[in-house]
């Protein structure tokens, strides 16, 4: 499949009826297990390519492309586009796609799954600096966590997914949708965020909220080693969110005593409940406790 549906001029996007049609084409049938919902308003994707700060000097990392929609919003900037999809015939029929409406645009397509992608993986000495993507909702969140690791380049990012997941990442201590995710993902930086999607933009019409989150890297608390020990913590906290620390980290640390001892070592009151902790309590909490092991 090489014909790619609308115009060829430079800078064309989808549209409803593009996206329709190619998948028509493709047989393509969006499922829910792929959590395959394509964006189909130009000005949508220009919005998120412009709150991404996607410019032409980027190396832009794209996960789950489908069917081009966002793709041709990012070539469209003139950067320099990794596009990850699971689907081979999406990632077939991607560049060829690209190619017929913005023949200049600088594109390359990896057939992988996200959540096993190695640097190894992409293109020789490519390292990308952003992260942009419309990210299926049921594996969003492990998506990132695997991503952020993976690519220490990326530096800024502008992901779509799911409001529920969006307001998790990007809580504050204290807030009731502040969590384990919360944690870890200001183990890598700060996020916040950039603004609501409407459903009627994707199609399928999907069942749940969308928003845009916006993500801006600093330097890592510590090391792997540390980053383990500090996950492994956050883990045993919000397993049992209710119950105060000493209690909910005890099977981790020795016990209600050895909890409560390294909770105090590391000026945090035992008595307090995982969600009001910060990722700087848990780092502190996590050195303490390597430091005795």
């Amino acid at each position: 499949m090489s014909e790619a549906p609308g115009p060829s001029r430079p800078g064309a996007l989808l549209g409803p009826a593009e996206i329709r049609d190619l998948a028509g084409r493709l047989d393509v049938t969006p499922t829910k297990k792929l959590g395959q919902n394509f964006v189909h308003d130009a000005n949508t994707v220009r919005r998120i390519v412009a709150a991404g700060g996607v410019h032409a000097d980027a190396i832009v990392l794209e996960v789950g492309p489908g069917l081009g929609s966002l793709t041709l919003g990012l070539t469209e900037t003139g950067a320099d586009v990794l596009a990850v999809e699971i689907d081979r015939r999406l990632a077939t029929q991607l560049p060829d796609t690209v190619r017929m409406l913005q023949p200049e645009a600088r594109l390359r397509v990896v057939h992988q799954d996200a959540l096993t992608l190695r640097a190894g993986d992409l293109p020789a000495g490519a390292r990308p600096t952003h992260l942009v993507a419309n990210l299926p909702y049921n594996v969003s969140v492990p998506v990132l966590l695997h991503l952020l690791p993976t690519f220490p380049t990326i530096g800024r990012a502008l992901v779509m997914v799911q409001a529920e997941v969006g307001y998790r990442l990007a809580a504050d201590p204290g807030s009731k949708v502040y969590g384990s995710p919360s944690v870890k993902a200001a183990w890598y930086g700060s996020w916040r965020i950039a603004g609501q999607v409407s459903r009627q933009v994707f199609w399928p019409v999907p069942n749940v909220d969308s928003v845009l989150v916006g993500f801006e890297r600093h330097e890592e608390p510590g090391d792997e080693t540390l980053r383990a020990q500090v996950f492994a913590l956050v883990d045993a906290a919000f397993q049992q969110r209710r119950k105060m620390l000493r209690q909910s980290l005890s099977a981790l640390l020795g016990g209600s005593a050895g909890a409560s001892d390294a909770l105090t070592a590391s000026d945090i009151e035992p008595t307090l409940r995982g969600e009001q902790l910060t990722v700087d309590d848990f780092t502190r909490l996590g050195r303490t406790v390597l430091a005795a092991a």
